[in-house]
């Protein structure tokens, strides 16, 4: 049986692609029952509309609160059937959620940040990695919590930095590994192989062989390690 998921997204919601390719190619045990956006123009709304996903748009602005917004969520989300089997997956969705719509999804909602946390949280994670001068950047899966940028991770890639790159550099190299590593986390929770304890998030090891590391070699933009490995497929 498929995993119900509910993918929020406030951009051009090319992780959501990701993900919707990997569900096409049936190498993602899932099913987008619900695409959120806080934006209307966000172009992810475009992609479920061209792959007939149902979709909707919820304005920030016309709420009184953060609370009230994030129970609209929470209200659409259930009515589109992610129930207590389901899970939600912020997809560069530019919006913290409060504890109305943690509870509601209890260690049921991820995250991708485009930086190796817990360093560099925040809005723009690649732009302050290079900004800093790394020479290790990279992107994390991780499960959401009231803190920003602060849960359990699940799965991390790390890129190279190159002396000189500003983040609009850098970035590219790191989207590459968000449309592997965030597919794979998915489908690891589709499996029930995520286990949280305290800040460690165990994998349940299975049969499935592992994709292996990308070449390395000495040209940025096809080297990279992740963590746990991917597996074929992703």
């Amino acid at each position: 049986m498929s995993l119900p998921i509910a993918v929020l997204v406030s951009g051009s919601g090319s992780n959501l692609q990701s993900i919707i390719d990997r569900i096409e190619q049936g190498v993602l045990d899932a099913e987008i029952k619900l695409v959120i956006s806080n934006k209307a123009r966000a172009f992810g709304i475009e992609r479920a509309k061209k792959h007939n996903i149902p979709y909707k748009v919820l304005l920030h602005t016309e709420f009184r609160s953060r609370e009230d917004f994030d129970q609209a969520m929470v209200d659409a989300i259930t009515e589109a059937g992610v129930g207590e089997d389901g899970l939600v997956v912020m997809a560069g969705f530019m919006r913290i959620v409060t504890p109305v719509f943690l509870s509601a999804f209890a260690n049921r909602v991820i995250n991708i940040h485009p930086a190796l946390l817990p360093s560099f949280p925040g809005v723009d994670g690649q732009g302050d990695a290079a900004d800093y001068g790394v020479k290790i950047a990279g992107c994390t899966v991780h499960f959401v919590e009231e803190k920003m940028d602060h849960g359990p991770v699940i799965i991390q890639a790390a890129v190279p930095c190159q002396a000189g790159e500003d983040g609009n550099e850098l970035s590219p190299r790191i989207l590459k590994m968000e449309h592997r590593i965030f597919p794979q986390a998915i489908q690891w929770y589709a499996e029930g192989r995520l286990k949280v304890n305290d800040r460690h998030v165990d994998l349940r090891v299975s049969g499935k062989r592992c994709a292996g590391q990308p070449k390395a070699d000495l040209e940025p933009s096809t080297y990279a390690l992740v963590w746990p490995p991917l597996e074929e497929g992703f």
